[in-house]
């Protein structure tokens, strides 16, 4: 696997600009359960001092996202099968709620940009990490919740090492990533709750069923 993709970031805000940046790469799946994670590194892809970068990573250790081991090695979580079962029950919990909210605020604009972030990519063979978080959240965010939102992005921030397996999957190329968010979006038009809570509830214990099939 190559090099986790992290963009620069805006020199103007620093703190907060490296921590953002930084929760971007992991809830996009770009590292892996397991990873262990460079200062120095993340430092010299956002093209800044290690000082805001060792304040964002203190956040990100909070927020369960990493772990500092005993060695003082930086880490993602690794593996692990409890911590899995965990994080699929909360985000089952979690978005159901917040979709109920965006739902009864949607307006058909709001639809219609839904609708355009699932543009297929033909050139494309594996999952769209970014397509996929742009989707959920484009759609969380318009429930407008100040208090479910934040636990939901927390939620995204430990699953997306996790996401990096799916992706990373034999079995992904195989897989239509936007079936489930079509039947949201169709549901959305209709205006039928119910349709939508079950789409999305098959889409987030498919991803998990791509790593535990018995799930």
């Amino acid at each position: 696997m190559g090099r986790p993709q992290i963009a620069p970031i805006d020199h103007s805000k620093l703190r907060e600009t490296a921590y953002y940046a930084l929760c971007d790469a992991f809830t996009r799946g770009e590292f892996a359960p397991g990873d262990t994670v460079s200062l120095r590194d993340l430092a010299g892809q956002l093209g800044i001092s290690m000082t805001p970068v060792r304040e964002a990573v203190r956040r990100l250790v909070a927020e369960g996202a990493l772990i500092d081991t005993p060695s003082r090695t930086l880490a993602v979580p690794a593996f692990d099968l409890r911590r899995m079962a965990d994080l699929k029950a909360a985000r089952l919990a979690l978005e159901s709620l917040v979709l109920d909210q965006a739902m009864a605020r949607a307006t058909s604009s709001d639809i219609d940009a839904l609708e355009a972030i699932l543009a297929p990519d033909p050139a494309r063979v594996r999952p769209d990490p970014k397509q996929n978080h742009d989707f959920h959240f484009g759609l969380y965010r318009l429930s407008g919740s100040e208090v479910l939102l934040p636990m939901v992005e927390a939620l995204w921030l430990q699953y997306g090492a996790y996401m990096n397996l799916i992706i990373n999957h034999e079995g992904a190329p195989k897989v239509d990533e936007h079936v489930f968010h079509r039947r949201i979006v169709a549901a959305l038009r209709a205006g039928d709750a119910d349709a939508a809570k079950a789409a999305l509830i098959d889409d987030i214990e498919r991803s998990f069923r791509i790593l535990l099939p018995e799930s």
